[in-house]
């Protein structure tokens, strides 16, 4: 398996320095790695510590923190309810939803849900809200980086996601047992809805990008770095300019089909009610017809419905 020739640059530089590799790798690929992002290592560890706890509980102490009705939007999905859109089979994971929580009286109110905790896991609240504040900061920064690729306003994006509906997800891929339905893999190929995601703990190998010329590419990462990819709804703001790929957890052979797999990816999203039109620079230079505008909520439902989440 060839391995993508990504970008990977440190966060801790300059922006405007680093601004044109990422978005060059943003328009090939629409992967990049980052580096020095930011998100302290303890914390890391500490949040991959309380995922393993919750994922351990009993199969009934779980699903007691499933939300019908809820799309999955907080709380639990159990193993085997989330489809890629087009699929087949179900895929090989069960994960923990965490948004944004906002002030009863909001004007985004009804667009989010509060969150729920479960009890079971000490200091599982604390921590989670905390990394969710340090997600939002470190995509905050690769969000500059983009719009000074793009020719924008450094701070363009600052009022398209405040308040966003974004939404962290704690994932667990069990080991792979003898009962998996024949074709299903861990995560089947898929775009993110979203406008960028930053994935932790992508490390261990699996994850793989399908290139423009049709390839699957592994994604190496190093120890404690991020992954970040270009969703949805920036690839249509941007008139594709820049890229949403297709993208899967393909299983491990051998002993790591025995291991579970953990990973933490935040799926940073634009307030409900930004209308995505796409950007006039990137439609001159663009051969696609731009998409007509639609608002970022409903994008999101139009595609959940696709997902079996809504």
């Amino acid at each position: 398996m060839n391995q993508a020739n990504i970008a990977s640059v440190s966060l801790a530089q300059p922006l405007e320095d680093i601004a044109d590799e990422l978005g060059r790798s943003f328009a090939e690929y629409g992967f990049a790695v980052v580096r020095d992002h930011g998100i302290p290592q303890e914390l890391i560890d500490r949040a991959e510590e309380k995922s393993k706890a919750f994922f351990a509980l009993p199969e009934p102490v779980k699903r007691a923190y499933k939300i019908d009705g809820g799309g999955g939007a907080r709380g639990y999905t159990p193993f085997g309810t989330e489809r890629a859109k087009d699929a087949e089979v179900f895929d090989l994971k069960e994960f923990w939803h965490v948004g944004r929580s906002l002030p009863r009286g909001h004007a985004l109110a009804e667009f989010m849900a509060p969150n729920i905790w479960p009890d079971e896991v000490d200091g599982f609240r604390e921590t989670f809200s905390t990394l969710y504040d340090a997600f939002e900061t470190a995509g905050g920064r690769v969000l500059e980086a983009i719009a000074l690729h793009l020719g924008l306003d450094r701070q363009f994006f600052a009022p398209t996601v405040e308040d966003g509906n974004s939404v962290m997800r704690l994932l667990h891929y069990p080991p792979l047992g003898p009962e998996a339905p024949e074709g299903a893999i861990r995560a089947a190929a898929h775009g993110d809805i979203n406008t960028i995601t930053l994935l932790l703990g992508a490390e261990e190998a699996g994850l793989e990008l399908l290139t423009k010329s049709g390839e699957w590419r592994a994604i190496d990462v190093p120890e404690g770095a991020l992954v970040i990819n270009v969703g949805d709804m920036l690839e249509r703001l941007t008139a594709g300019t820049l890229r949403s790929t297709t993208h899967r957890v393909v299983n491990p052979r051998g002993e790591g089909a025995q291991r579970s797999r953990y990973s933490m990816p935040f799926f940073l999203h634009f307030r409900p009610d930004y209308l995505i039109e796409p950007l006039e620079s990137c439609v001159s230079a663009s051969d696609a017809d731009p998409q007509p505008p639609i608002s970022a909520h409903d994008f999101l439902q139009q595609r959940l419905r696709e997902i079996n989440l809504a």
